[in-house]
């Protein structure tokens, strides 16, 4: 009777750990805005990325590497400079947002142009939000430069990684605001500044703060830039949206 008992239960034991190894990752962070090369791939403005298309989120990999993979040869297309990346025109200074898809409590986040750290901000160990932006000076830097961001998580070895492709000083900055200055009319009265976008939100489009769209029947205001993703509607995103 004892043997028909203890098989069972480490049949089970050992059914339980296989099942706990093999399960789903859990989904973490990425740069967002300006779009890093695994934003590029996730909004198909890059094709033929291979898995890092449906998972940006997941470039993690333990803390102190240099690579835009995270050490992960799933990823390897991000480490190759070749690939065609777009570079983002952005001034001296750039306002990079992370997508925190799973909010890990935070050592800090780092970016750096080659091995040259140009910024860091203490996390203090705490949970972020769904989404964190930093204001980064590019200490004098120009030209194309490929940004390596770091987001260090408090309690873990592992980081997450994002590589951001810029292009220094030719132009004033990530997402430029339209000018609203009026212009005058073909019999010289002053015209009405053009209204924010609107219309129905759309993924792949890049928002700004203030503009209205439209979504299931619902009119929403954008609380922050960025480019919208799939799954980002205004309705599940309100870190990034507030209905009017």
């Amino acid at each position: 009777m004892r043997r028909r008992i203890t098989l069972p239960l480490v049949m089970a034991g050992a059914v339980g750990s296989a099942l706990a190894v093999a399960g789903p990752a859990q989904a973490h962070g990425y740069v967002s805005g300006p779009p890093s090369r695994q934003a590029l791939c996730a909004q198909h403005r890059v094709p033929d990325c291979g898995q890092i298309t449906w998972e940006p989120q997941s470039v993690e990999g333990p803390k102190g590497l240099r690579s835009c993979h995270g050490g992960n040869a799933r990823f390897a297309v991000l480490n190759d400079d070749n690939w065609g990346w777009p570079a983002t025109s952005v001034g001296g200074t750039v306002t990079f947002t992370w997508t925190n898809t799973a909010r890990h409590a935070t050592r800090d986040w780092e970016y750096f142009i080659g091995d040259t750290r140009i910024a860091v901000f203490d996390g203090g160990g705490q949970q972020p939000g769904s989404t964190v932006t930093h204001t980064v000076d590019l200490g004098g830097h120009s030209g194309r430069q490929k940004i390596f961001a770091v987001w260090n998580i408090a309690d873990t070895a592992n980081a997450f990684y994002s590589c951001v492709d810029l292009q220094v000083g030719a132009g004033p900055g990530p997402t430029p605001t339209p000018s609203t200055s009026p212009s005058p009319s073909p019999t010289g009265t002053p015209t009405t500044p053009p209204p924010s976008p609107g219309g129905s939100w759309a993924a792949g489009r890049s928002y700004q703060v203030g503009d209205q769209v439209t979504y299931g029947g619902a009119t929403y205001r954008c609380r922050q830039a960025h480019t919208a993703l799939p799954g980002w509607e205004p309705p599940h995103t309100p870190a990034l949206w507030t209905q009017v």
